[in-house]
């Protein structure tokens, strides 16, 4: 994907704003007036909404369209809706949506995504912006599958949402982050622009600001918000919306770091690291060569591979160390399970070499 586009020309960061659905035509238009004055220049809103379980508000459909037109013509503003169905990218375009964006559910499904995908390329519309969001569960291959998709049918204008991850339970976050899976995907499509959805992943507008400034922290290239004139009678999703007023001074608060300051300092650190994984990586050699020394002795005694006993004693010591030296216990059990995975791997290696 070497040649694709920027979303939007000359909007660096890029900021797209509005209600998780249009619900009236006051709404809308009172909730774009107000962000429009803050100087937001795309505004967003939920035309169809697929929702997890039947009965609850699936949007004001098609007649919505007609007030996004009216936010287009009087505010000057562009227009960003989600699609979700071949007749709903039909109708967007005809009622002149300016960008596109296809859902978590919607993305998840090849079908759809494929259904979506000939419908543009059956419209030629190259130049039209389309962003997709991650599937709800943490899967990259089905996430860049959706991206490709999209691309092959001719869009140049593409990006990708990263709206986190559902996870069963209560969590201090609606949809997990997990940084890394957006991390990865730069890594392999570093041309790719990646916006960040903090409201869909905090769940609560109190979480918008330090989720904003994080994404941005890590080299994403803008936001989308969900931002409501009165977000507190919102039909949809009413605690993860803020008012344009609290959308305009979380935005002053975000710092956008800069790749013009010097980096004498971080290439010297960065030099640092590498040195510092060398030895991590000649430890982790010394130490299976342990293990497979343990998996031998295992074998010359009829024991099993794995001791839950020991695999254990192992996770809780090693975590309470990592939490008392500040780091996360959580990423060190993730470092840990990695680690024991792999020397369970080559200590069954030995045992089945020997029995071949």
């Amino acid at each position: 994907m070497k040649d694709l586009k920027p979303i939007v020309d000359d909007i660096k960061p890029l900021i797209i704003a509005g209600p998780c659905s249009a619900e009236t035509e006051k709404q809308v238009m009172d909730t774009a007036t107000q962000l429009a004055e803050n100087g937001i220049k795309i505004f967003r809103a939920g035309i169809w909404k697929p929702r997890t379980k039947p009965g609850g508000f699936e949007g004001v459909g098609k007649e919505g369209l007609g007030w996004m037109r009216r936010v287009k013509d009087e505010l000057g503003m562009l227009t960003a809706t989600e699609v979700a169905t071949r007749q709903h990218v039909k109708d967007a375009l005809e009622a002149g949506i300016d960008i596109l964006w296809i859902g978590a559910r919607t993305s998840a499904n090849p079908f759809a995504m494929q259904e979506i995908a000939d419908t543009l390329a059956e419209a030629q519309v190259p130049e039209l912006p389309v962003l997709v969001k991650n599937p709800v569960n943490p899967d990259l291959e089905l996430w860049i599958g959706a991206l490709q998709r999209i691309y092959n049918a001719g869009i140049r204008r593409l990006g990708a949402i990263h709206r986190g991850f559902s996870v069963y339970g209560k969590h201090l976050y609606r949809n997990m982050p997990q940084w890394h899976i957006p991390i990865e995907l730069r890594r392999r499509m570093p041309d790719l622009p990646i916006v960040c959805d903090p409201s869909h992943i905090g769940g609560k507008r109190e979480l918008i600001a330090p989720l904003s400034q994080q994404s941005l922290n890590m080299g994403f290239d803008g936001l989308i918000i969900e931002s409501h004139c009165t977000p507190d009678e919102a039909w949809s999703d009413a605690s993860q919306q803020v008012t344009p007023e609290t959308l305009d001074l979380i935005l002053n608060t975000l710092v956008a770091p800069t790749s013009s300051q010097s980096t004498e300092n971080l290439s010297a650190r960065r030099q640092q690291i590498d040195r510092i994984d060398n030895d991590l990586i000649e430890l982790l050699n010394k130490r299976m060569r342990v293990s497979r020394e343990i998996g031998q002795f295992k074998k010359e005694h009829s024991m099993p591979v794995v001791q839950a006993g020991r695999y254990d004693d192992i996770m809780q010591t090693r975590r309470k160390l990592a939490e008392q030296m500040g780091m996360s216990g959580d990423s060190m059990a993730a470092v840990l399970t990695a680690i024991h995975e792999e020397s369970v791997r080559q200590q069954l290696e030995i045992l089945n070499n020997n029995r071949g």
